[in-house]
């Protein structure tokens, strides 16, 4: 059994990674592959409780006690979720990933891409994405898009910088696996440039 190929969709607020998921499901099924589409933080019971905590509510939640929140919401998708699929040739599209809180967490609450990465790693193991692609957009553009912002996403324009610019960091450094796509294009081709480069290189 090919193992499937684990692809993340990255971005700020309002870059379209719900919109893109499906429409990038429709080309991964098309070429005959079984495909399972996850969020993050959710996809478990207890990870969609974490998400409630984390997102829909307005309390107040400490930026290291966000990060742990989210790593291990994580863990528990990737034991019970991702790697169960993935393992049974199934690919796996991710909306967000770790990358968000190296991004989000590490970048964007000022923690540290490092630190970020090093209380995430433990839990995920060898789950981790083979593919990010970043959607990159304006931060203005996507927060003008932005119908109903979560509490992460209302944090503000100067935090959104902060996120942003550590996305383009992450993905000078590791251009292998982090790919940039323009979220600026209509999500047809956004979707397309994705799969043509997910099917490169899966073989």
């Amino acid at each position: 059994m090919t193992r499937g190929l684990y692809i993340a969709l990255e971005g700020v607020e309002g870059v379209g990674k719900s919109t893109v998921a499906a429409a990038l499901q429709d080309l991964i099924e098309e070429a005959g592959h079984d495909v399972l589409i996850v969020r993050e933080p959710g996809g478990t019971p207890s990870g969609e409780r974490i998400r409630h905590v984390l997102l829909d509510t307005d309390d107040e939640v400490a930026p290291w006690t966000e990060a742990l929140l989210f790593s291990a919401a994580r863990a528990q998708l990737a034991r019970d979720v991702v790697e169960p699929a993935l393992e049974a040739g199934t690919w796996v599209v991710s909306d967000r990933s770790v990358y968000s809180s190296l991004a989000y967490q590490g970048g964007g609450r000022r923690l540290g891409v490092a630190e970020v990465r090093a209380v995430n790693e433990p839990g995920l193991g060898k789950t981790w994405p083979d593919l990010v692609a970043l959607l990159r957009l304006d931060v203005g553009e996507g927060l003008a898009r932005q119908e109903d912002p979560d509490r992460i996403g209302a944090a503000g324009r100067e935090f959104l910088d902060l996120v942003a610019a550590t996305f383009e960091g992450l993905a000078a450094a590791d251009p292998e696996r982090v790919v940039v796509i323009d979220a600026a294009m209509p999500v047809a081709d956004v979707a397309a440039a994705i799969w043509k480069i997910a099917a490169d290189r899966h073989g």
